[in-house]
């Protein structure tokens, strides 16, 4: 596998560009034919941000494009953070197309995919549980503008708003940033 690194505002040193490399190389265990990966470090310069460096991972290959993003204190943490993430997502995405494959019967498919057949048959390793809803509300969403929907934001202390945005008349949320920002995604007409 192909493993590119970069990063902004910070220096890269060898021994963690080896062993981000070496980390990332392991990836391809879960789900093999992964082409190419794209490491990212980037460092906050706020000194009151603990985790400042944010390392961002994609990985691709088969068709298929998974990423993630881990923030620790120093690179070597976040990059191992970013890696576990990656290897739930693999797994997950391992066992959908065995799921498939066992579905459509057809190995070729499995193969195509980057599973081995070998690895479909393998009865010793249980398939997670697929995701399901365990919470369900109801709510009247009032028509505001998007600056009053930032300010309902901030009252109820969440990540994102959903709201009736009455200067488009179509639904919208407004989300904070990482950076302390907000977000409007508004829908399309």
């Amino acid at each position: 596998m192909e493993v590119r690194i970069s990063a902004r505002r910070t220096e890269i040193s060898p021994r963690l560009e080896d062993y981000t490399v070496e980390k990332v190389e392991r990836l391809d265990r879960f789900v093999s034919g992964l082409d190419e990966s794209d490491v990212h470090f980037v460092e906050e310069t706020n000194p009151r941000i603990t985790d400042s460096v944010l390392c961002e991972v994609t990985v691709q290959g088969h068709g298929h494009h998974v990423r993630a993003s881990h923030t620790g204190p120093d690179g070597f943490a976040a990059i191992d953070g970013a890696v576990d993430k990656l290897e739930r997502q693999l797994r997950k995405l391992k066992t959908r197309l065995i799921r498939r494959w066992h579905a459509s019967g057809d190995e070729a498919k499995l193969s195509a995919a980057g599973v081995g057949a070998e690895e479909a048959v393998d009865a010793g390793e249980q398939p997670p549980e697929p995701a399901r809803i365990v919470k369900s509300k109801k709510f009247h969403i009032a028509a505001m503008t998007p600056d009053d929907a930032v300010l309902e934001l901030e009252l109820v202390n969440h990540d994102f708003y959903f709201f009736h945005n009455s200067e488009t008349e179509r639904a919208a949320i407004v989300y904070r940033r990482r950076n302390g920002d907000f977000g409007l995604i508004d829908e399309a007409g």
